[in-house]
């Protein structure tokens, strides 16, 4: 007789290009396929495209279309597609697909699962969601939060009980990051095999505060004039990195590569990898640095404590300190030794909690209870 795998479904707002829909992606290659039936429920369109890629590996992504305001037909939609696939587990991520998740669950069998991926900045309490959490927290089989400061969030602003919420560290597959590097990377980029290289792998948004980078390489470049920049991404704040970068004579040693599907490559030319965000959850970037075996330096807000052992895989500065990152960065370029210590650290720390098949084992014992 044949096991009857379970059905678990990851409700989302779409599988665009972000933190939370990797971690999604990552979720379903990395669940065991003959034990569960992994699929994606968006309540947007379109699917995005993670959502395409799942699509194309033969997992079912389909998308509602969610209307504005709170779209009742929404949750019949969602309790509908219950039904009719016996769906065992909803694990919502984020919470607008929470809420829609678990009433769309309600007087089902079916187990739901929340969540939280990240906070805004600065964040703050909701009272209509301070009076609410406490009574859908009633109806919830678990909550979880990816880091300890988001645990926190919830709890403080969001009035989840501290005893309901888990802590899920995101975890990655780690395949792209063990490939060799491209030789030819470089020299299409016009960096010297002699430079030292520092570099970031985010969107840019001042959330990121990648100005502050750009200020410590200033500062770096007098003591090590070889010193690039590396920043890969695209957003709203490019036209004004690109400003700063040209006030401050830097403009030849700050490479904007855009957005680059190929951004693992990137990481193998990079001597240290920079996070100067003012807010983070569990950031996908510094893990794939880590997987990488390159020391990171990060800003001491949300997660990034909790992922980066300041003085063992990299250090953790305060938020917004061009000088604080500039001393580090100096010290690091002075002591290569140390360079590839920490990276090896990194390495290290990321194979013991930060894979993809921890957090889907940490998932997995969720779905089974």
């Amino acid at each position: 007789m044949t096991h009857k795998r379970k059905r678990v479904v990851h409700v989302t707002f779409d599988m665009m290009i972000g933190g939370a829909e990797q971690v999604i992606y990552n979720l379903m290659e990395s669940t065991d396929s003959s034990a569960y039936e992994v699929s994606v429920l968006c309540l947007d369109q379109p699917v995005g495209p993670f959502g395409r890629q799942l699509q194309e590996k033969g997992y079912s992504v389909r998308a509602l279309n969610r209307q504005p305001g709170f779209d009742v037909a929404l949750i019949r939609d969602i309790r509908n597609y219950v039904r009719q696939y016996s769906v065992d587990v909803l694990h919502c991520h984020q919470y607008t697909p929470y809420v829609y998740g678990l009433f769309g669950a309600a007087f089902t069998p079916c187990k739901v699962i929340f969540t939280e991926h990240g906070r805004f900045y600065p964040d703050y309490r909701k009272l209509k969601r301070v009076l609410l959490n406490p009574f859908l927290n009633l109806f919830t089989d678990y909550v979880t939060a990816i880091s300890s400061a988001t645990r926190d969030a919830l709890v403080r602003f969001e009035n989840f009980p501290r005893g309901k919420v888990e802590i899920v560290y995101n975890g990655i597959r780690d395949d792209k990051y063990r490939l060799p590097s491209d030789p030819k990377l470089k020299v299409s980029l016009g960096i010297r095999e002699d430079a030292h290289v520092l570099g970031t792998v985010a969107r840019l948004d001042s959330i990121k505060n990648q100005k502050m980078m750009i200020r410590a390489l200033k500062k770096v470049r007098q003591a090590f004039p070889e010193t690039v920049l590396i920043i890969v991404g695209d957003g709203p704040e490019r036209k004004n990195l690109e400003e700063l970068a040209s006030d401050l004579q830097l403009s030849s040693h700050v490479i904007f590569t855009g957005f680059r599907e190929d951004a693992h490559l990137f990481y193998k030319i990079m001597d240290i990898f920079l996070l100067t965000s003012f807010s983070e959850g569990t950031a996908m970037t510094l893990l794939e640095a880590m997987a990488t075996g390159i020391p990171c330096i990060g800003t001491d807000v949300g997660g990034n404590p909790e992922i980066i052992r300041d003085e063992e895989s990299g250090f953790v500065i305060p938020s917004d300190d061009e000088m604080a990152l500039a001393e580090k960065i100096s010290a690091l370029f002075a002591n290569e030794n140390q360079i590839k210590k920490m990276g090896e650290t990194g390495r290290k720390i990321f194979e013991e909690n930060f894979t993809a098949d921890k957090m889907a084992e940490s998932y997995q014992a969720m779905y089974e209870k």
